[in-house]
């Protein structure tokens, strides 16, 4: 059972009566732009919702507040710039393979139940392009791209199942996989053969699934939900997430079974985003509790925290290109956005527009790519050329 944090009232969006409509469940303690004005209204403890689950509330699940309001980098405010993609809707995912050829996912919210949103940038241009919604809507949390032919994005349709669709060069299809009851939150692929989806089954399980060139199969699980995944080939990939028990949870895949790793996180705390670039060199950010940021490295041998100059806030998502070169994102509504770059060294604050960013991608140390959504609910997408955020 899903619950609010201890003396947070919990509210959710739209009626639970409507049965169209999407149910999102929050803590109370930010007001996230999910649901559209004058729909919150307060709840009682809720049970598990079947319709689209925000992943706003996941971290309800390790005991942390849901969107805990980022704190700036020694930067000050800045007016948001119009997003490259004009449209109302939330980003939740990005991913790249070239400076010509990246794709961002998430959902639009319309009245009734919510629609998957994805839009391509071809080098020029990012524009929306036609992507299936199941009966009952849907939502993506998550995509990974290979080349330009071939792409993953994961979510959950709107009956409560765990929704995966494969780009195949020419148009969005939903894949055939595993009918499973719940919410893929992430998704990475090392090949054409090789993929992983993870998310959480709804009844604190995590939901691990497994591409194999051919079909999806579900693979076992544990107590506690999965959030990022990252993978750098078929014999080596990272799932992070949290414990039923408030603790961060990483799991390793060694090419034979999923293992749990052990994290030098404070208690209380949820990973969101990992990145790796080779067996040796790996990143995962998320937070505590108390609104610490959390950075955790991976040196081939055990993982060990790094200072983070936000100490504040949550980071939601990471992105590297090689030992030197790494991306972290947060972000929370009229907050400035938060983006730290490791140069190597240490972890040090970049300037940004005003918004919420969810997800970082990067190709090279002159070419990365941040999604979210401002504070007015519209697609925003910012990207470095080298110099600066755009």
């Amino acid at each position: 059972m899903l619950g609010a944090a201890r003396g947070v009232p919990a509210r959710t969006c739209g009626s639970s009566a409507d049965a169209s409509g999407p149910l999102v469940l929050h803590t109370g303690l930010a007001e996230p732009a999910d649901c559209p004005e004058g729909r919150w209204r307060p709840v009682r403890t809720p049970r598990f919702a079947p319709r689209c689950l925000s992943i706003l509330a996941v971290s309800l699940l390790a005991g942390v507040a849901a969107v805990a309001p980022a704190v700036a980098v020694a930067q000050a405010r800045y007016p948001s710039p119009p997003p490259s993609f004009t449209g109302s809707g939330y980003l939740k995912g990005v991913a790249a393979t070239s400076a010509r050829n990246a794709w961002a996912v998430g959902y639009t919210a319309p009245s009734q139940a919510f629609q998957t949103l994805i839009v391509h940038w071809n080098g020029k241009t990012w524009t929306r392009v036609p992507s299936p919604d199941p009966a009952g809507g849907g939502q993506l949390n998550g995509v990974a791209a290979i080349s330009v032919r071939s792409a993953w994005a994961v979510g959950q349709a709107g009956n409560g199942n765990a929704l995966i669709l494969r780009w195949n060069g020419k148009a969005w299809k939903q894949a055939p996989s595993p009918r499973l009851y719940g919410f893929l939150l992430g998704v990475a692929a090392a090949s054409l053969r090789s993929a992983w989806a993870v998310g959480w089954t709804g009844s604190g399980e995590t939901l691990i699934e497994r591409w194999n060139g051919s079909i999806w199969k579900q693979v076992p699980g544990s107590g506690g939900i999965l959030i990022g995944v990252a993978a750098t080939s078929a014999a080596n990939a990272w799932a992070v997430g949290s414990t039923t028990s408030s603790k961060t949870l990483i799991l390793h895949w060694n090419g034979t079974a999923w293992k749990r790793m052990a994290s030098p996180a404070p208690a209380s705390s949820t990973l969101w985003g990992v990145t790796a670039t080779s067996a040796r060199n790996a990143w995962a950010v998320g937070g505590a509790g108390s609104y610490k940021t959390v950075i955790e490295r991976w040196n081939g041998k055990s993982w060990t925290l790094v200072p983070s100059p936000a100490g504040a806030g949550f980071l939601y998502g990471v992105a590297a290109t090689s030992a030197r070169s790494a991306w972290a994102v947060s972000g929370a509504g009229s907050v400035t956005t938060v983006i730290e770059r490791w140069n190597g060294k240490s972890w040090q604050g970049v300037r940004s527009p005003v918004g919420s960013l969810w997800s970082v991608a990067a190709t090279s140390v002159s070419n990365a790519w941040a999604v979210g959504y401002t504070g007015t609910g519209n697609a925003l997408i910012l990207q470095w050329n080298g110099k600066t955020w755009k």
